[in-house]
């Protein structure tokens, strides 16, 4: 049985998401983050030794990032779906965009969000991070154009990898210059697979409203 041990307002809402367009069966283990300190309580060490989440447990295997999570769930349990056949150009681009999210999109993000506490001592970065922010979200926005999804425009686990930076993105920067993304947003929230993985998961605030 596939069991996703679950932190509240996490990366680990797109590992439900993903098991619902799947329609697969899972058991979610649940983690609330400290309320002082927003951390991950160290229950989730006894998972893992580094008490992240998401982790994914499937029988004796143990899967850590999102990334990784998502392309074991579609190779072992995907039946073919959500994802193009290996071999392909498409399944190549596959790959680079689940890599691509965790890998460069997320870096100016967090260090955006980590160096906001740091008030006025962190203005000599604010320049360069508000770049690389420009620089990656125009990326994303110039793929999505003429397209709804980011691979051969047939929604897959790439888009799902790709929705956290999308949805914490305007709580740190802003949606308003990349209309693709804006819609790109609106358009895999809309999902029914996405309203359950919510329904399941409980708190999150990154999602629509």
């Amino acid at each position: 049985m596939l069991t996703v041990h679950h932190l509240n307002n996490s990366r680990s809402q797109r590992v439900l998401w993903l098991l619902e367009e799947l329609e697969l069966p899972y058991e979610i283990a649940r983690y609330q983050r400290n309320t002082e300190t927003n951390l991950a309580p160290p229950e989730l060490e006894a998972v893992h030794p580094l008490g992240k989440s998401p982790v994914l447990t499937d029988g004796d295997n143990t899967v850590i990032e999102s990334g990784a999570i998502i392309d074991y769930v579609l190779r072992h349990h995907g039946q073919g779906r959500l994802r193009p056949a290996e071999g392909t150009v498409d399944y190549e681009q596959y790959l680079q965009w689940l890599h691509y999210s965790e890998g460069s999109a997320m870096l100016p993000l967090m260090l955006r969000m980590y160096t906001s506490r740091l008030g006025e001592a962190s203005a000599p970065l604010q320049p360069r991070i508000e770049d690389e922010l420009n620089r990656h979200l125009g990326y994303l926005d110039r793929s999505l154009a003429g397209a709804d999804w980011f691979v051969a425009n047939t929604f897959g686990g790439a888009d799902i990898q790709l929705s956290f930076v999308v949805e914490i993105a305007p709580l740190l920067h802003t949606l308003e210059p990349f209309p693709n993304l804006a819609a790109f947003r609106e358009r895999f929230q809309s999902r029914p697979a996405y309203a359950r993985g919510l329904e399941k998961g409980g708190d999150y605030a990154f999602g629509p409203g």
